[in-house]
């Protein structure tokens, strides 16, 4: 559910030894052999070469119509405009082959979510991709259905959406190496694939992050263990290696975070506080030589860097954002005589290999015709439910395009929790915690159909908390509460801050000038104006995911006396049932629980 690394690795900054990615028209500046050189010369292109182009993308989650946010960003994504992206793109390239780097489901908004993400593998299917491998939120219903989507067949609850049709699931691999069965120790899908045309063979080995089970419930990852990504690529590029496969791509579900917000950031720039940091600096610098690219995501972030690998060579990584907004373009120079990629380190953005840029996937294309036609049919499917008036807003209401420790939707989202689960019979809540990574979109003002500006419908709802967790209600006592907080800021989260969105009348001090737990002032905490008494039980409601410690809440994991309420997507419709109406609309609330000293 959060989009936040998990694994405690160093998060140093790396600064690589190629340079000259810095925007898209430099980006195609490094030229493979045959191409012009950077005085317009026409280059040898070597008989026994031939390029092969790799189009990539990461954390599509479902969203086959543009995301919609309040945050002002580019105006991106959308299978219409990525499909045109992407169809373009291979024109004139004999070689292409298209990846992508996990979460292409999971997390979605309604109009895939509401059938299991039927949708989204169809789109795929047409889109051509190749390749995938998974992410955690693949294993958001399990692997069960996880294997549905890659063999096909009707839900085994609501059965097939269409007469007459039947699901056919994806005719892409979903690669998994690294997660197996604990029974049988054997990876529960493919755990590699080779791509072959006219002689030219490319291996691609698919992982997810190892802290999988930390981000995702309980049920979702029963039955399975998943293993250090590092050893597992390792493990898979010599059994490729000793196969004559000499070619590698791995597709990892883990990422870094660029010292720049830009789509088109040059990481290998030297300057002070430039590169990228993040578990995907040590997982690269571990994996082994034989690996010739690393197409990466899970943090939503887009970069084109290179990092060293364990000879020192540098090796290109790449992650395209998310959503569908931006897709890379690598080139890949495969040797026919070796049958590797030719990998260089020469220091001029002109004659480094492979290259790669990313791209915005701009919405001032054609929309591809059949994508078009996909989300038409879909959506009728979809409208009866997705169109329904569920409130009413005065404004943008941000969550998970707000920076702040604090969000205006965290706050709805958490009294929405707390005033369903507050009576007596429906358990006894005082306080409501909601983790942050579960928050999936913003609540937009605009209208995004026929509904009206300021309405919210249902299937807008349903974008905001699409993982429809069970409630808990569970006792834990004043000292739990308090540990709780503090493992916002310490621990595994002590380097990437995982803010607890909390419910009105619990307010506290967070100072991040300090260190680890010492960040939580444990003297300001206070629950309606009394401070936490460590010995005193307290009701307390979170989803599910929460009540079994994910996120790194150990504390919260420890409640007992559990109360199953309703979920979370309800209370949330139901709050903004009783709180709004066409007339009296719902403002934002003000974000004054949390006081933060920076």
């Amino acid at each position: 559910m959060s989009a936040t690394p998990q694994k405690n690795r160093a998060s140093r900054r790396v600064l690589a030894a190629a340079a000259g990615l810095a925007t898209v028209g430099a980006l195609v500046a490094a030229m493979p052999a045959g191409a012009q050189d950077a005085q317009g010369n026409e280059q040898h292109k070597p008989a026994n070469t031939v390029d092969v182009q790799l189009l990539s993308f990461n954390d599509l989650h479902g969203n086959l119509e543009p995301p919609a946010s309040s945050a002002g960003t580019i105006p991106a994504g959308g299978v219409e405009y990525l499909a045109s992206s992407l169809r373009t793109a291979r024109k004139g390239h004999p070689y292409s082959i298209t990846a992508a780097g996990g979460d292409m489901v999971g997390a979605s908004p309604l109009l895939s979510g509401l059938f299991h993400d039927e949708p989204t593998i169809e789109a795929l299917n047409k889109i051509d991709l190749d390749v995938t491998t998974v992410g955690n939120h693949e294993f958001d219903e399990g692997a069960t259905e996880l294997a549905r989507l890659q063999n096909g067949g009707c839900h085994p609850v609501e059965g097939c959406y269409e007469t007459g049709k039947t699901f056919q699931g994806a005719d892409f691999p979903y690669l998994a190496a690294n997660v197996t069965d604990e029974k049988t120790g054997k990876p529960i899908l493919k755990p590699y694939t080779v791509w072959k045309k006219n002689g030219v063979k490319i291996g691609f080995i698919g992982v997810t992050l190892e802290g999988t089970p930390n981000i995702v419930t309980a049920n979702g990852v029963k039955g399975l263990k998943f293993h250090d990504e590092i050893e597992t690529v390792n493990k898979y590029a010599k059994e490729l290696d000793q196969q004559g496969v000499k070619s590698i791509v791995a597709l990892i579900h883990e990422g870094g975070a660029p010292a720049s917000n830009s789509y088109n950031y040059d990481c290998d720039t030297s300057g002070a506080g430039d590169g990228i940091s993040g578990p995907i600096v040590d997982i690269a610098e571990g994996i082994s030589p034989k690996v010739d690219a690393l197409v990466t995501g899970h943090t939503h972030q887009a970069y084109v860097c290179t990092i060293p690998d364990p000879a020192g060579n540098p090796r290109l990584v790449t992650s395209a954002s998310s959503f569908g907004k931006v897709y890379t373009d690598t080139t890949l120079t495969y040797d026919r005589r070796t049958q590797d990629i030719v990998r260089t380190s020469v220091k001029s953005a002109a004659a480094s290999n492979p290259k790669a840029a990313n791209h915005i996937v701009s919405r001032d294309q054609d929309r591809a015709r059949d994508m078009t036609d996909l989300i038409a049919r879909w959506n009728t499917l979809a409208a009866p439910i997705a169109n329904r008036p569920q409130g009413y807003i005065t404004a943008d209401i941000e969550g998970r395009s707000s920076k702040a420790p604090e969000k205006p939707l965290g706050n709805l989202i958490a009294d929405a929790q707390l005033e369903g689960l507050a009576p007596a019979d429906k358990g006894g809540a005082v306080v409501a915690f909601m983790n942050p990574g579960g928050i999936r979109a913003d609540l937009v003002y605009k209208a995004t159909g026929s509904e009206g500006d300021g309405v919210v419908t249902y299937g807008e709802s349903f974008t905001v908390q699409p993982f429809t967790n069970m409630m808990n209600v569970v006792d834990l006592t004043g000292a739990q509460l308090i540990t709780a907080l503090q493992q916002q800021v310490s621990g595994s989260n002590e380097a990437s801050p995982k803010i607890l969105q909390i419910s009105k009348g619990l307010t506290y001090t967070l100072d991040m000038t300090k260190t680890g737990a010492a960040r939580v002032v444990t003297d300001t905490i206070k629950l309606n104006g009394a401070a936490i008494d460590p010995a005193k039980t307290y009701r307390v409601a979170m989803n599910e995911f929460l009540a079994g410690g994910g996120d790194g809440f150990a504390a919260l994991g420890a409640g007992t006396n559990k109360l199953v309420g309703a979920s979370d997507l309800d209370l949330f419709n139901a709050y903004l049932a009783a709180h709004s109406t066409a007339a009296a609309p719902l403002a934002p609330p003000a974000t004054d629980r949390i006081t933060v000293i920076q």
